[in-house]
């Protein structure tokens, strides 16, 4: 490996946020290795002709058999990964009476086990070497409770605590480990979730005094500066919202939406 590689690790990379993110990412230099269970070839291409080198790797990170068998293979090819972001998620909507232990379970795996595996083995390696920079992908639901969302709460508040208790831990030997918390974010989990009928864009929009979903740029350029120990070298165990002011703001919907108008 050249010596002045940077090898990125970017869960859930194959569409929305974490596409976005590795392309942000992507640079002369970067090598990006794509991790998710779906087909990513179309991450990669777009990485490549940003003129990174790409690598992806078919895998689910709430497996800890597949978790440790990645963390093996990077170790050999390149010691250790410089940047981890733990994107992968999934949502549920659905009353907590309702939610089974199957749906619990499976949302706990994919976005709070998964990112603890994740953090575990490749966190292993970059301890290792005495630096690396961790970005677990939160939300506004992990700083507030969003109703029907009991599962999906939980994992991210869940991962808000590891992020802050690793941060802690392994921020004096060289690893910074900080959360992004997004508000809602214009992709195709979104799509998915509002084709349930449960919400509609005008009421996120209202939810929000900036007025808009976030982008995944957004985001993605608040995950790059995390990553960056250039940038926030000495930023360690925080949780930043990402959200337009959504946890801020204590108004109530009419006072918040009377405000735009003055």
């Amino acid at each position: 490996m050249p010596a002045a590689e940077t090898v990125v690790v970017v869960t859930g990379s194959a569409r929305g946020l974490g596409r976005t993110t590795a392309e942000k990412m992507a640079a002369p230099g970067v090598r990006l290795v794509l991790v998710d269970v779906a087909d990513q070839s179309a991450t990669a291409a777009a990485v490549r002709a940003l003129g990174a080198e790409a690598e992806a790797v078919q895998a689910d990170v709430s497996s800890e058999e597949q978790v440790v068998a990645l963390a093996r293979e990077l170790a050999t090819a390149y010691g250790a990964p410089d940047v981890l972001v733990n994107n992968a998620g999934i949502s549920l909507l659905c009353r907590a009476e309702k939610i089974s232990l199957a749906q619990w379970e499976q949302v706990l795996g994919v976005n709070l086990t998964g990112p603890f595996l994740c953090c575990r083995e490749l966190g292993a390696l970059m301890l290792a070497r005495g630096a690396g920079s961790i970005v677990n992908v939160a939300s506004v639901a992990g700083l507030r409770a969003i109703t029907d969302r009991a599962a999906y709460n939980a994992s991210k508040h869940g991962l808000i605590g590891l992020t802050v208790t690793l941060a802690a831990e392994w921020g004096g030997r060289g690893v910074r480990v900080n959360a992004v918390c997004p508000g809602w974010i214009k992709t195709e989990m979104d799509e998915e979730d509002q084709a349930s009928g449960a919400y509609q864009d005008e009421d996120i929009q209202n939810q929000v005094p900036m007025a808009r979903f976030a982008a995944p740029g957004d985001v993605a350029e608040a995950i790059a500066f995390l990553a960056d120990p250039s940038k926030s070298g000495f930023v360690n165990g925080v949780a930043l919202p990402i959200d337009g002011g959504w946890v801020a703001d204590g108004s109530w919907t009419s006072l918040r939406l009377s405000a735009r108008s003055r």
